[in-house]
């Protein structure tokens, strides 16, 4: 018997519902703030990811699904924002709109240790808007970001917020960073002592629990940023405390991938326990478009996990396969089963939900599959109804039943639901 691939899952009926739930309030959400979708393929060239969440990541160094070709690499995509902007500059998307705002949904994959909240093949809902520097996107996202997990009705959720600053603002922090830990190099991990050498940044994003009490103990301020990010980030913050949305400024957080630059923030959710809190992140990546081979452009974005979205919504999986305001067909009888197929085909094309029995089953064992399937309504259908031109429609919500003719049924139906 096959099994699934470790770190993957089915998502079954029952609990797709959920997902569809999920996709169709972001969708919503999105269109009202004039974001349009963008679809890109799973599979890209390896040196796009390379080039843009940097040699570094450790989602480059460990974490990608290599596919080799002959002489061609590919790779899966661990993360949507290198893709979309790859799609930004090839399609000629700047030279079309200039200023474009894009969501995307889709699957991700990343070779991690299975655990919870974090698979090999998970998804993204998401959203990036290309070719603005000013820090009004910044709040628009922020607040979007903020609007969604509201409408999903998730709560208990606390905003990190943090500018990096500009490139000659990282490069003093990295200054900053490697004269405060050259003295405490032993007691970093194995990894931060790699990162110390080869991006020292990364020490902040650590989660080793030892690496994270040296960082704590720096008392690391903005005082790095020059006078126009630090007036970037002012303006990003009068704009959420003018709309209130709470935040918490947090100097630590500096995101796992090269392209981030000024402003950068995390969702956290303690019900997802202490080393995966993040329902979902984002930030600015202004340098990213230019790098990829495109025009100087702002961009900033942000990304869900849908499974965290789920975990910390509390949603569960209906297991039972319920479609609501089912109309379940029975036909006794060859004429009739004849006769109901014309039936069926007309309430499916009126818009109603319907199906019937295709196992030949019994007229007690077709009723028990409708209540099963919580159906609605049960129209019964054999030679003496055929014959008056009626079905036999049975309302489960109440028991009762009537004589409906046929050619009024699908208005009987429609007026019962409204």
């Amino acid at each position: 018997m096959f099994k699934r691939v470790p770190g993957t899952r089915d998502i079954l009926p029952g609990e797709t519902e959920c997902w569809q739930n999920i996709e169709n309030i972001s969708r919503s959400l999105f269109t009202r703030h004039n974001y349009r979708e963008i679809r890109t393929p799973l599979l890209e060239d390896e040196p796009l990811f390379n080039r843009s969440l940097g040699e570094t990541a450790e989602i480059v160094q460990k974490q990608m699904f290599l596919i080799k070709r002959e002489h061609d690499v590919y790779a899966l995509r661990p993360e949507g924002t290198a893709s979309i902007v790859r799609a930004y500059i090839e399609n000629n998307l700047d030279k079309q709109q200039g200023f474009v705002k894009l969501y995307y949904m889709g699957p991700m994959f990343r070779a991690e240790r299975p655990q919870k909240g974090r698979l090999r093949q998970f998804h993204h809902i998401g959203c990036e808007a290309i070719g603005s520097y000013g820090p009004g996107i910044d709040a628009e996202v922020i607040v979007l970001a903020d609007s969604l997990l509201k409408a999903l009705g998730i709560s208990g959720y606390r905003i990190a917020l943090n500018s990096l600053g500009c490139v000659s603002d990282q490069q003093a922090f990295r200054v900053f960073l490697k004269d405060k830990l050259s003295g405490r190099l032993n007691d970093l991990c194995a990894d931060c002592k790699d990162r110390f050498g080869r991006n020292i940044l990364r020490v902040l994003d650590c989660k080793n629990d030892s690496c994270r009490h040296i960082i704590r103990e720096l008392n690391i301020s903005g005082s790095s940023r020059c006078a126009e990010c630090e007036s970037h980030f002012s303006s990003v913050r009068r704009s959420l405390d003018a709309l209130g949305v709470s935040y918490e400024i947090s100097p630590n957080l500096v995101r796992g991938l090269d392209y981030y630059n000024r402003t950068v923030f995390e969702f956290k959710h303690d019900g997802l326990g202490p080393q995966q809190d993040a329902l979902g992140a984002g930030g600015r990546y202004d340098g990213l478009v230019k790098q990829l081979g495109g025009p100087d452009a702002g961009a900033i974005g942000f990304a869900f996990g849908v499974e965290r979205l789920i975990l910390a919504s509390g949603l569960k999986a209906e297991t039972e396969m319920v479609q609501p305001g089912l109309v379940y067909v029975i036909t006794l009888g060859d004429r009739a089963r004849a006769a109901g197929v014309k039936l069926l085909a007309d309430l499916r094309g009126a818009g109603v939900t319907a199906d019937t029995d295709y196992e030949g089953k019994s007229l007690k064992a077709a009723m028990r599959t409708a209540n099963d399937l919580k159906a609605r309504f049960v129209a019964i259908l054999g030679d003496d109804e055929l014959k008056e031109g009626v079905v036999a429609l049975k309302d489960m919500s109440n028991s009762s039943q009537e004589k409906v003719r046929i050619s009024e049924l699908t208005d009987k139906i429609k007026g019962s639901s409204k």
